[in-house]
């Protein structure tokens, strides 16, 4: 844990959702991700999520790696994963940019995406995510994310 410039703490926050109901939540709100089989929520806290994304051949392009689609996909999961830890449950909260740069080949094998909310405001959220290949530390793609909040009031 870090300590900021005046040597306090920061404030831990508990997460709105859990891990098991972040899944429980895409899994019935957004059946076409596959939550449980594509993609596995490892672990979810306020501010963070880490997602799986299961290896499949289906996720290659040629040259056998895994597909830039697919990465892209899984930092966007990542990221709304991350969203509705911190946020809630917030159905109609969208992408607005996502912007990804793709650093080295991924192995053909699952990959992992660890998104992180830099900024929690009333109608935007802002964060990073960290896509790496099961198994590596190097990263083989870096993307960052805004998602747009509805009123959170009537989405509760």
């Amino acid at each position: 844990m870090e300590l900021l410039g005046d040597n306090t703490l920061p404030q831990l926050q508990a997460p709105k959702l859990s891990t098991a109901e972040v899944t429980l939540f895409l899994a019935e709100e957004f059946p076409q991700i596959a939550i449980g089989r594509a993609f596995k929520l490892e672990e979810s806290r306020h501010g963070f999520a880490r997602l799986r994304m299961c290896y499949g051949e289906h996720l290659l392009r040629p040259g056998g790696t895994i597909s830039g689609p697919a990465m892209f996909a899984l930092a966007d999961v990542a990221m709304y994963a991350a969203v509705l830890a911190s946020a809630g449950r917030i159905a109609h909260a969208v992408t607005t940019n996502l912007n990804i740069n793709f650093l080295r080949k991924p192995a053909p094998r699952d990959m992992i995406g660890e998104a992180r909310i830099l900024k929690l405001g009333k109608r935007l959220a802002v964060g990073e995510i960290a896509l790496h290949s099961d198994g590596e530390a190097e990263l083989a793609a870096h993307a960052t994310a805004t998602y747009s909040l509805p009123d959170r009031a009537k989405s509760d």
